[in-house]
Parts: structure tokens; C-alpha cells; sequence
């Protein structure tokens, strides 16, 4: 794989990013695309490790070895192809997942992993710039027909898939538009909605027929679906945000994250967009250190926030990587682009309310610092006595992660049965309680990944096509 001494000639060389003060100023993506001779340097650094561990780190299974060497090679088309065999929207992977598999990559026992999501990145970009992503009809049609409810990633890859395999599929989406938090979520910078728009038109090609403003359980009733398909793939998501039951949340001014994050996406895409929640000339806290929390960072600072604090409830965690994580994931400090753009980050720290101003907007956050002890193996808080202390803010944003599926719509009038977290529960065969309703992605598993989500829609495509024709054709992904 790559080169035999590859590892040993060349260093790690991530892609270069516009400076920060000039990609605040708009709403693209700013990485700057890296030169064939470097990505032929990066691929060549795959070792011959004799067990690839990125397989492992990536819960697609990618044949992350073999498209390393192709690049090394020279032999992009051949990339893109052993990429999308394991990967329906590689674009979508190699801009917003965090990479498990770098850290699973066998070099990051003792050196710096190889550029996997780089240079995934970089061959379905060329892959779309030469034209070698073409629509895949399949070569006959079964008479079946499937509905998919939910065209986040997980739904999107289930219906690709069960198009190909030839059925007739019809894609619900409660929103004006396709794409679930890829569209509406996730900001801009992080991934330009022309790749979910180009996306969708290979699979319209393919069969798949979109259907957006189609709420099932509100003006679509669930019943119809089940009636009128042979199938029915439930992948709706957990959109269920986590709240913070403190004095003062029903202030002016405190908005979960995702009412905050889909208006600038609208924005964006040239919505009016009534009643907008805007950062801009504001003092911002944003509460909860992940993803999403680096998402509304950058969004606010683009907005024109006065100023960022970012709080987490939890301990700031170590610099570097603990001995013996390696291949797993290791709980590391992690500095996003956005946390580059400008912002303070605190950590340890517990929230106790918010203040109200003249005008009924918050006008600051109190709060108090954290004391974290381990005890008989579980990590347990305590408040630091005289560590109160007040913030002043104009908009706080809760960014504390999702509880599950909605569960009082479509689930509660299909009666499917839930787990114990509040997920849809499935059987052995992906299949719910209600016969012919199947469930994948998040609304399944809880919330994730992007690979965890396409890997479920992929493996849920499987399930409906052995149900309907009795076997099935469909590659299979690694079962983690």
C-alpha cells in the first residue's frame, strides 16, 4: 500500500485554509484544495501495516489502503470507484466527519496518521469535476415500492441503494427542501448545498422521487404510507433537542441551536426569513463543546457577535492522546476551524440560570465552576464553593445534543415500540414492531455520525430488498 517507505520520507500535510479573518466575511468553504503531487505524498504514507485498523475506525468499512495507493498511483478513477463501493456520498464524509479512522490509522501509535478524510475529499471532488459520477439505473425494475421517510444521509443512502437494486422509491421530507440537517443544519462553510443538489439529481435518474413539505404524521398520515408501499424505511432522525430546566430559560434571547443554525442556512439559499435569530452586535454564549455548539461558534462570529464564550459541562480534556487509546477514539482537546475564528472556551462549568433584563431579553448567565473527582470508576461533579460567578449575554444558544426521535407524531400513530432510550426498537432484520416498517440512522441508533448514519441507510436497504424479493444483491458494510 502507497509506498514502502513512504511513512519514514514525508509528514503529515493537512490542506491549507483561508486565514480566518478572511473567511469570516463570507459563507463558503475556505479549504484551499491540496495539489496532486502533495495528495501523491500524503497516499504514499499508507504503510504496509498488514492489518489496515482504519477499517476498524470507519463504520463504512472504507477500502481506505487501497484508495490511499490508487492516488499514490496516479489512478483517480479507479479511486473514486473503490470509494463509492463502500460510500454512497463520499462529499458529504470527507467534509463534516470527524475521521475515526485517522485515528485508528496504525500510524497514530507513535506519528501523525495519514490525511484519510483529505484525500477522500479530494478524489470525489475530481471524481464530480471529471464527470465520473454518473447516474446507476438499474437494469430492470422489481414492481416494488418502498417510502422513505426522512432525506437526512441515512435516508438518502437507503433510498439510493434500493433505487439501484430497482424499486421503485418515494423519498418524504417534512421541509421545503432535501438534505435533513445536512441542509439544514450544518452551516455552509462546513458543506456547500450544491453537493446535496447534485446529489439528488443522479438520484431522481435513478428512480428516487423526492417529496418535501410531506410531514408524516402531521399532513401525511402514516396509515397511507403503510397501505400504499410494499415498504416503509423510518429514518426521521433524533431531532428531539436536550433542554436546560433553569430559572430564566423562557427568556428572550435562549434558543436551541437547531432554531438557531437552519435560518442562516436559509438565509443562504436567498429565504426571507421571519423572526431571525441573529449573533449580530451581541454578546453570545454558546452551551455545549461539540459539533453542533462549533457550529453555531462560526455561524455567530460570521454574524457579527460582539463576542463568543463557549461552556461545557465537562472537564477540558487532555492535550494529547492518553497511551493505549490507540486504535479507539480518544478523548482529546479539539480545536475546530471555528474555535481558530475567535472565541473563549471554558470548561468545568455548570449552569444556573439566566438574568432577565428591562426589555424581557436575557441580559446574563450565572453559572458556577466544577470539581471533577473519579469515584469507584465513575466521574462524579461537585460545585465549587465561591466559584459563582455572572456573564453578561444577549443570546444564549443550546447546543447540549438531542434526546432521540420525536416520538408524539409518526412514531406514536405507526405504534412501533421504543427502546429504553427512546429509540425506534428493531429486530434482527432492521425491521419494527409494525411489519414492513423498517428504521435506520439516528432515529435507530441515536444520535451520531454521518458514516454511522449512511452505514444504517445502506445496511436498512439491505434489509427491506431480502424482505421483498426474499435475498438480496446489495453489498454489505461491516457489521460493528
Amino acid at each position: 500500500m502507497g509506498k514502502i517507505t513512504g511513512f519514514l520520507e514525508s509528514q503529515r500535510e493537512e490542506p491549507h485554509k483561508e486565514a480566518a479573518k478572511d473567511r469570516l466575511k463570507h459563507w463558503r468553504e475556505f479549504e484551499i484544495a491540496p495539489t496532486p503531487e502533495l495528495l501523491r505524498r500524503q497516499g504514499a504514507r499508507c504503510m504496509d501495516c498488514g492489518v489496515p485498523f482504519c477499517h476498524k475506525g470507519c463504520p463504512l468499512g472504507n477500502i481506505i489502503p487501497d484508495w490511499n495507493d490508487l492516488v499514490y498511483r496516479d489512478r483517480w478513477q479507479d479511486a473514486i470507484a473503490r470509494l463509492h463501493s463502500t460510500n454512497n456520498f463520499p462529499e458529504f464524509t470527507g467534509r463534516v466527519c470527524p475521521a475515526p479512522c485517522e485515528e485508528a490509522c496504525v500510524l497514530s501509535i507513535n506519528n501523525d496518521p495519514v490525511t484519510i478524510k483529505s484525500i477522500e475529499h479530494s478524489i470525489i471532488d475530481r471524481a464530480w469535476a471529471e464527470g465520473w459520477v454518473t447516474p446507476q439505473p438499474p437494469d430492470k425494475k422489481t414492481q416494488k415500492r418502498v417510502a422513505v421517510v426522512g432525506s437526512g444521509p441515512s435516508g438518502l443512502a437507503s433510498a439510493q441503494q434500493l433505487a439501484r437494486a430497482g424499486h421503485a422509491v418515494t423519498l418524504y421530507e417534512r421541509a421545503d427542501r432535501i438534505g435533513g440537517l445536512l441542509r439544514y443544519g450544518i452551516p455552509d462553510f462546513k458543506l456547500e448545498k450544491h453537493h446535496i443538489d447534485r446529489r439528488m439529481t443522479q438520484m431522481e435518474a435513478e428512480g428516487v422521487r423526492f417529496v418535501t413539505n410531506a410531514h408524516v404524521g402531521v399532513n401525511v398520515p402514516p396509515g397511507d404510507l403503510v397501505r400504499g408501499f410494499d415498504a416503509v424505511v423510518l429514518t426521521g432522525g433524533a431531532t428531539k433537542p436536550r433542554d436546560l430546566p433553569v430559572p430564566g430559560r423562557d427568556l428572550a434571547g435562549v434558543h436551541f441551536a437547531m432554531d438557531f443554525l437552519p435560518q442562516q442556512n436559509r438565509a443562504n439559499a436567498g429565504d426571507t426569513v421571519q423572526g431571525r435569530i441573529s449573533a449580530k452586535g451581541k454578546r453570545v454564549v454558546i452551551l455545549g463543546g461539540g459539533d453542533t455548539g462549533s457550529d453555531c461558534l462560526g455561524t455567530a462570529n460570521r454574524q457579527g457577535a460582539v463576542s463568543v464564550h463557549q461552556f461545557e459541562l465537562l472537564p477540558q480534556p487532555p492535550m494529547d492522546r492518553p497511551q493505549l487509546s490507540w486504535p479507539n477514539w480518544p478523548m482529546i482537546m479539539r480545536t475546530s476551524s471555528s474555535h481558530e475564528e475567535g472565541v473563549v472556551r471554558d470548561f468545568s462549568i455548570s449552569t444556573k440560570g439566566f438574568v432577565a433584563g428591562e426589555d424581557g431579553n436575557v441580559k446574563a448567565l450565572t453559572g458556577v465552576r466544577l470539581d471533577w473527582k473519579n469515584e469507584g470508576g465513575r466521574p462524579v461533579m461537585t460545585e465549587i464553593p465561591g466559584s459563582e460567578f455572572e456573564i453578561p449575554c444577549d443570546l444564549v444558544l443550546l447546543a447540549l445534543g438531542f434526546l432521540g426521535p420525536e416520538q408524539d407524531t409518526m412514531l406514536a400513530q405507526l405504534g412501533v415500540k421504543l427502546t429504553d432510550r427512546g429509540t425506534v426498537a428493531v429486530d434482527q432484520n432492521g425491521m419494527t414492531s409494525v411489519p414492513g416498517v423498517f428504521s435506520a440512522g439516528d432515529m435507530r441508533r441515536g444520535q451520531s455520525l454521518v458514516v454511522w448514519a449512511i452505514w444504517e441507510g445502506r445496511e436498512a436497504a439491505r434489509n427491506v430488498d431480502r424482505y421483498l424479493m426474499g435475498e438480496t444483491s446489495l453489498p454489505s458494510s461491516p457489521d460493528l
